[in-house]
């Protein structure tokens, strides 16, 4: 059965095009430093997964592309590597404490969809992306919304 996330990145820091230029589409997705988020990847993101792109601190944040989970988590590099702005002293081999998945770029969305196009839909309103404080880098999406937010991006499921 196939599960449905949202991932957040700033687009200067990692857009959506950045990851679809990247040879086969594909990229990692490192540097997450929170508990619940590294659970949501290594517990829950499997192969086949689909999932949502959304460009955070952007004006407006929006929706930007469709991702698919080609990799399971392994271990996160970065958390071991002092030159990283994400490496995690704590972190070594034997206890890499840190994880990624590697994300392929399905397709670019139709129409960009913000906060507000979100909040228009009576479908998605216990979203969790809508929920007051929830700022996770990475979190679940229900079959429904993943339906929904491409009804809204006049995009078809890739």
């Amino acid at each position: 059965m196939r599960n449905y996330w949202l991932v957040k990145s700033e687009p200067d820091v990692h857009s959506f095009a950045m990851h679809s230029a990247k040879p086969g589409g594909i990229s990692s997705w490192d540097g997450v430093r929170n508990y619940q988020a590294r659970n949501f990847m290594r517990d829950g993101m499997k192969l086949g997964d689909r999932v949502l792109f959304w460009h955070s601190n952007a004006v407006p944040p929006h929706l930007a592309g469709i991702c698919e989970v080609v990799r399971e988590a392994y271990p996160d590099h970065t958390a071991q590597d002092p030159s990283s702005e994400y490496y995690d002293p704590k972190a070594s081999p034997e206890n890499p404490r840190w994880v990624m998945v590697d994300l392929k770029a399905l397709v670019a969305v139709q129409r960009q969809v913000t906060f507000d196009d979100l909040r228009g839909s009576a479908l998605l309103q216990q979203m969790r992306l809508l929920q007051r404080g929830n700022r996770l880098s990475v979190m679940p999406v229900t079959g429904d919304e993943y339906d929904e937010i491409l009804r809204i991006a006049e995009t078809p499921d890739p």
